[in-house]
């Protein structure tokens, strides 16, 4: 800090909502940033209540938190609107001026284009509403008077905390191998889902990035169609404790073990600076509710060290249950 970017190692789903709130409460964050659009829920589990968000930022959870969601996103009114009384955060949220809208006519676009079809989409009309930004004929915020209460120059609140020394969290969503350009193509997502891609969303430079921390499951799982290396039977993963339904769209994600040379890469793409690593006790169950290093097992420690050995960069925070502070921190 005072600027970290929050990205997703995997196909998303990595656990990147538990990883912003937890910072947000641990380090009381002055700013967070969420890149991205509704088609990628972050969950956030606090004092035993769930929310599954697809537009308020994760560190909602820090009472005195600014958050953001940046020119490069892309709204949808309802949804945004939606969450916003939920979370009660409407006296301390923004959303830029050029952030682009996503409208009915999108979702409609998306689920029945035939290009699409068979590649997976969530159906929120995300991709058409991409393209349409990429033609100059989109909406933006600034055009829609629901939003006019909420509309600011994102850009310029995250960096004007940032020269000013404040803790600031730019939250990516999905994870790197879904990104346009560097994922598993076509099975991938309509933009780019990198640190490098978080940073320009917000509007932040890369000079002004301090740390870039990726964020890994302990296993790996993807929704919709393309390639799963390793991909276990779903009566396997049920057996082992893996198999998961997506919170955004209820859909079931597909399972795999951990693959160290997909985690090798995505470190190269984002310049990863330090791991998260979640759902540890999923794995290894024994681990549950461990908030200090010496509570793991051998074995965890062990799947822990090779993790660094292999990626070359350190595990500064082990995530081992659903609540915001279930988490080995070891950060000095």
């Amino acid at each position: 800090m005072p600027c970290t970017v929050i990205v997703g190692g995997f196909w998303g789903d990595e656990g990147k909502g538990k990883i912003v709130s937890y910072l947000a409460l641990k380090d009381k964050v002055d700013v967070c940033v969420r890149t991205g659009s509704v088609n990628a829920a972050h969950t956030v589990w606090v004092e035993g209540k769930r929310y599954a968000l697809h537009m308020v930022p994760s560190a909602f959870v820090c009472e005195k938190c600014r958050l953001l969601i940046g020119a490069g996103a892309n709204i949808h009114v309802a949804k945004f609107l939606e969450e916003v009384e939920l979370t009660n955060v409407k006296n301390r949220i923004g959303v830029d001026y050029q952030a682009s809208i996503i409208e009915e006519k999108h979702s409609e676009q998306d689920r029945t284009s035939a290009h699409l079809k068979g590649l997976g989409t969530t159906g929120w009309g995300v991709g058409p509403a991409i393209e349409e930004r990429v033609r100059r004929t989109a909406k933006l915020a600034k055009d829609v008077a629901e939003l006019k209460p909420y509309l600011t120059d994102v850009a310029a609140e995250a960096n004007k905390a940032i020269d000013a020394g404040k803790k600031v969290l730019l939250e990516g969503t999905q994870g790197v191998m879904l990104s346009l350009f560097y994922g598993t193509y076509p099975y991938v997502t309509g933009r780019d889902t990198s640190a490098a891609a978080i940073c320009s969303e917000a509007g932040v430079g890369p000079t002004k990035v301090d740390e870039v921390l990726i964020v890994f499951k302990s296993f790996m799982t993807r929704v919709g169609a393309g390639p799963l290396p390793g991909e276990l039977p779903k009566e396997e993963a049920i057996k082992r404790g893996w198999f998961e339904v997506a919170a955004g769209t209820g859909r079931e994600r597909r399972s795999a073990p951990f693959n160290f040379e997909i985690a090798k890469r995505a470190v190269m793409l984002n310049g990863a600076t330090q791991i998260a690593l979640t759902k540890l006790d999923v794995v290894y169950p024994q681990c549950k509710g461990a908030r200090k290093y010496d509570e793991l097992t051998s074995e965890a420690k062990e799947f822990i060290k090779e993790i660094e050995r292999q990626l070359g960069i350190p595990v500064v925070l082990i995530g081992t249950g659903q609540e915001v502070h279930d988490i080995v921190d070891r950060r000095t």
